[in-house]
């Protein structure tokens, strides 16, 4: 493995019950707080009334940012922007999932930023400053929670680009799994999906003497994989809610890559696809994954192969390291299938017309990708794996 450090300041409250700390954490931050969250499902869960009850106890003043797309619109991030500017805002509170997460963020450095905070996204600039952001989680599934990630489009040049920075750490997470009782069946197959996908791409890089960073990764895909299709039948139980949850946080808070750069080609992938159709982000990586898989295998047939046996429970006996690994795929494919995650681009009327300008989109930083660097072809060779 490589020298490291780590770093991750976000305290985690995390249980049944945990919401009434909001009260403690928002006095830590001052009196002018912007309530972001997305669309009417948290006032029909009844979480809204219990935050907004929160917030009134510790005295806070509550400017609202409702709206906010699963895919976030960088419009919506210039409006929570001048929000925070207009109200002397002192804490960000985001409740929702990952994109209203990752709106909130990007909110947050750009509130301190006197120029466009599209710039940070295109990496003509970097943050230097932020307001203090905290999170109720309301969907397992991009660890947006605990991590300084966030994933912004903007609709006006169909680019949608990841970027992050130390000032975008939430300071506070707050996970009651009850807060996802609400979330059905469909958002919750794609945030199973975007749990396993964070840890793929984990998996997959280069570094030698990582076999503790790969007995996480591998454990949380099992932990997943047994929990995920019981949840899938039973969604409103606590502790399969908690054990997915959990899962989602861990696999994307750095403690499971310590010491090395996974490869995270498909999200890149993904995002180019997702920025022109604008297609769940965990419905993309079902269907792409499986096929940076396939054209990846030849890199390092050996390590497909120790994720087969290890997390599938492929026998290797009498057979090479490219079949253990190609019948690793093919349970991933599998497995995916089963809890109804989509596995073509045809699931989402996506035909070949469009991926000369997703190949365009993708590359825009040139190639990509730790485990293999991938040029055009490589993309266009994975979207037509894809159709």
């Amino acid at each position: 493995m490589k020298s490291f450090e780590f770093y991750n300041p976000t305290r985690l409250i995390f249980g049944k019950g945990q919401l009434e700390k909001l009260k403690r954490e928002v006095g830590n931050y001052g009196k002018n707080v912007l309530l972001v969250y997305g669309g009417g499902s948290i006032k029909r869960a009844g979480l809204y009334d219990k935050v907004i009850g929160y917030l009134n106890e510790a005295g806070a003043n509550v400017t609202e940012l409702a709206g906010v797309e699963p895919n976030p619109r960088l419009s919506t991030v210039h409006k929570g922007v001048d929000l925070c500017k207009t109200n002397n805002i002192d804490l960000i509170l985001a409740v929702g999932g990952g994109s209203v997460l990752d709106c909130a963020k990007a909110i947050a450095v750009g509130a301190k930023y006197d120029g466009d905070m599209w710039d940070f996204a295109q990496r003509k600039a970097a943050p230097t400053d932020a307001l203090p952001l905290g999170t109720v989680l309301t969907m397992a599934a991009t660890g947006s929670e605990m991590n300084s990630g966030s994933v912004i489009t903007n609709t006006e040049t169909q680019e949608k680009l990841g970027w992050g920075s130390a000032y975008s750490f939430p300071a506070f997470s707050i996970l009651d799994p009850e807060n996802t009782y609400s979330l059905p069946k469909d958002q919750t197959v794609y945030g199973v999906v975007d749990m396993m996908s964070h840890v793929l791409e984990h998996y997959f890089h280069a570094e030698e003497n990582t076999d503790i960073q790969d007995g996480f990764c591998e454990s949380i895909l099992r932990g997943v994989i047994d929990a995920g299709p019981k949840l899938i039948n039973d969604l409103q139980n606590f502790e399969l809610r908690s054990t997915v949850m959990y899962a989602g946080t861990m696999a994307l808070n750095g403690v499971v890559n310590m010491g090395y750069n996974g490869d995270w080609a498909t999200h890149n992938i993904e995002h180019a696809v997702s920025a022109v159709y604008d297609i769940p982000h965990g419905g993309g990586l079902a269907i792409l994954f499986p096929n940076w898989m396939q054209h990846n295998l030849h890199v390092n047939p050996a390590r497909f192969a120790k994720l087969a046996v290890n997390v599938f429970n492929v026998d290797p006996t009498g057979k090479s390291d490219e079949e253990v690994a190609n019948e690793g795929i093919q349970a991933l494919r599998d497995f995916w299938t089963s809890i109804d995650a989509p596995s073509r681009l045809a699931d989402y009327e996506i035909d070949d017309s469009q991926i000369d300008v997703m190949v365009d989109k993708a590359m825009k930083f040139g190639a990509f990708g730790n485990f293999n660097k991938l040029e055009a072809e490589d993309v266009r060779k994975i979207y037509s794996m894809s159709l």
